[in-house]
């Protein structure tokens, strides 16, 4: 398991705390934390030791090691000056430094899936409605089903038009899969797969950015 998260959660305690876990960190760090080139690796990325104290610091006690990705995007608007991660990936074999630095950009995915639970999905003005634990939790994994169902709906056309889901709406595949639930309507008795299919490819039609040829050549081939 490899752990991602932003600058604002690294600490020294809490890193010991994570990496106990058995999972690896990639994390960000802060442009003023202390993190001297001890040693440069291959791909330019360095080992470095971080400290609890700066007394700990001065006599090279209770010290983490950890290896450092520095990286700058260039010509990308509102970019910083510099990246900053920590790894405890040490081996530049096991993880080189440019896919790191390119895999850490995919945590922003999450707040995005976040933004999709509670606003897209859920509805901007809408509340849980439930009144006890027990259904306020089962009301959440209603919403996490459906979402993770919307989602699948969303890579299964992506695959068949040979597209990249991230460049599916998340909104519109809520609004086809809607649309066509409420058309074919579906049954715990059974399962219509006509309706199905029906269904499946209205709401795959709702999705943008997906070609139009790409669509008559996936309906081809789903026939």
């Amino acid at each position: 398991m490899l752990c991602l998260a932003d600058r604002q959660f690294f600490g020294h305690a809490l890193w010991q705390a994570a990496a106990a876990t058995g999972a690896d960190l990639l994390w960000r760090g802060k442009q003023n934390l202390r993190l001297p080139r001890e040693t440069v690796l291959a791909d330019e990325s360095y080992l470095s030791t971080v400290y609890a104290h700066e007394k700990d610091r001065r006599r090279a006690t209770h010290g983490v090691r950890v290896r450092v990705v520095e990286y700058r995007l260039e010509n990308v608007a509102d970019a910083e000056p510099l990246y900053r991660l920590l790894t405890t990936i040490l081996d530049p074999a096991q993880a080189p430094a440019a896919d790191l630095a390119a895999l850490h950009h995919e945590r922003w995915e999450v707040e995005g899936a976040l933004a999709e639970l509670k606003t897209q999905l859920r509805g901007a003005r809408a509340v849980l409605r439930s009144k006890t634990p027990d259904l306020v939790r089962q009301e959440f994994w209603g919403l996490l089903l459906a979402h993770f169902a919307v989602r699948g709906l969303m890579h299964e056309a992506a695959l068949r038009a040979d597209e990249d889901p991230d460049r599916l709406s998340f909104l519109r595949a809520v609004c086809g899969a809607t649309q066509a639930a409420a058309v074919c309507g579906f049954s715990p008795l059974g399962t219509d797969w006509p309706c199905m299919r029906r269904c499946w490819t209205k709401c795959w039609r709702s999705m943008w950015r997906v070609p139009e040829a790409a669509r008559s050549r996936a309906g081809s081939s789903a026939r």
